[in-house]
């Protein structure tokens, strides 16, 4: 073929796929149709008008397509603009490993069941909004979520016992909900990874599982609950946790009793009805933050470590703890 030739037709190929984009585009036409279903499901906002049929919708924003399929993989869609329900075809993109709702506080209804089609889903974030309803059973149907973040929202009712049967789980955020109801002793058997627990600033009630003794979590934080009772079994000398906070709840147990692992970095446990003293043990944990204030703690507090770097509101409003830096003991 002589350069004329050749010069002639690459610059008919230039101008056609100028003139005809769909030529170029490299968004999968099932992925395009549903997205614009989704627009439309959301009466076509603003904050999608990049989401243009003319265009590729891997340059749509809040779209990411993997860079080998194509597909779509990732839909975030954050900080408003969004009114109405989750609609029903987010589930309808098989390829999607990562769906965000974040700060969305025009979003209402329930967590939709087509989200089990994702097969392939690792994050699921649905936070800062206003659905209601339960957490859904069906969740555990997403074999590969590695984190799941349903908080601050409004969903009602008790946490799933299903959720442990999510074996790459990482983070479980359920925060900042109005949930009722026991924690799932199924927590205490996470199969694989086991996962950080946020399950603050909710209406949780009963006793925290015993079963959570068979587990090493990195970090829980069970505050602003009504749990009862004994906790003392998610602490031990052999875990690797880093973060606990218990505090705002009603428990009660002795904290003498209590081994702390040397891994802990943070240790919240005010406003509660704790008993016995502080432990020596605690001397041996490099620990970054400490609170024990408004509970039934009594006895001097133990010299050494970091627990006189602490002022004294880590340690006020007790039966009659003393020692630095309270007051001397009599």
């Amino acid at each position: 073929m002589d350069l004329k030739l050749s010069t002639l037709l690459f610059l008919t190929l230039l101008f056609s796929t100028i003139l005809n984009p769909a030529l170029s585009e490299l968004c999968n036409p099932k992925d395009k149709k549903v997205l614009l279903q989704i627009k439309k499901a959301f009466n076509n906002p603003y904050v999608l008008s990049s989401w243009n049929p003319e265009t590729d919708c891997c340059d749509w924003y809040s779209v990411t397509c993997d860079s080998t399929t194509n597909r779509v993989n990732s839909l975030t869609l954050f900080s408003g603009g969004l009114s109405g329900q989750i609609p029903t075809q987010v589930g309808d993109l098989p390829y999607l490993e990562t769906l965000e709702f974040h700060k969305q506080p025009n979003l209402t209804g329930p967590i939709q069941p087509s989200i089990t089609k994702l097969k392939r889903l690792k994050e699921l974030r649905l936070s800062w909004t206003n659905i209601s309803g339960s957490v859904p059973d069906f969740l555990s149907q997403l074999k590969n979520l590695t984190f799941l973040e349903l908080s601050f929202n409004n969903l009602t009712g008790s946490i799933p016992s299903s959720l442990s049967q999510l074996p790459n789980l990482d983070a479980l955020h359920l925060d900042r909900n109005k949930l009722t109801g026991h924690i799932p002793k199924s927590f205490g058997e996470f199969h694989g990874s086991v996962p950080d627990l946020y399950l603050s600033h909710n209406q949780l009630s009963g006793t925290i599982p015993t079963s959570l003794a068979k587990l090493d979590f990195s970090t829980i934080d069970f505050s602003r609950n009504k749990l009862e009772g004994d906790a003392s079994m998610i602490f031990g000398l052999n875990k690797t946790t880093q973060i606990v906070d218990l505090s705002r709840n009603l428990l009660e147990f002795n904290l003498s009793k209590v081994e702390f692992s040397k891994s802990l970095t943070s240790l919240d446990l005010n406003h509660n009805k704790i008993t016995g003293s502080i432990p020596v043990g605690l001397t041996q944990v490099d620990l970054q933050f400490l609170n024990v204030s408004y509970n039934r703690l009594c006895g001097q507090i133990p010299v050494g470590g970091k627990l006189q770097s602490f002022d004294s509101s880590t340690y006020i409003h007790n039966q009659c703890l003393c020692g630095a830096p309270l007051p001397s003991c009599k």
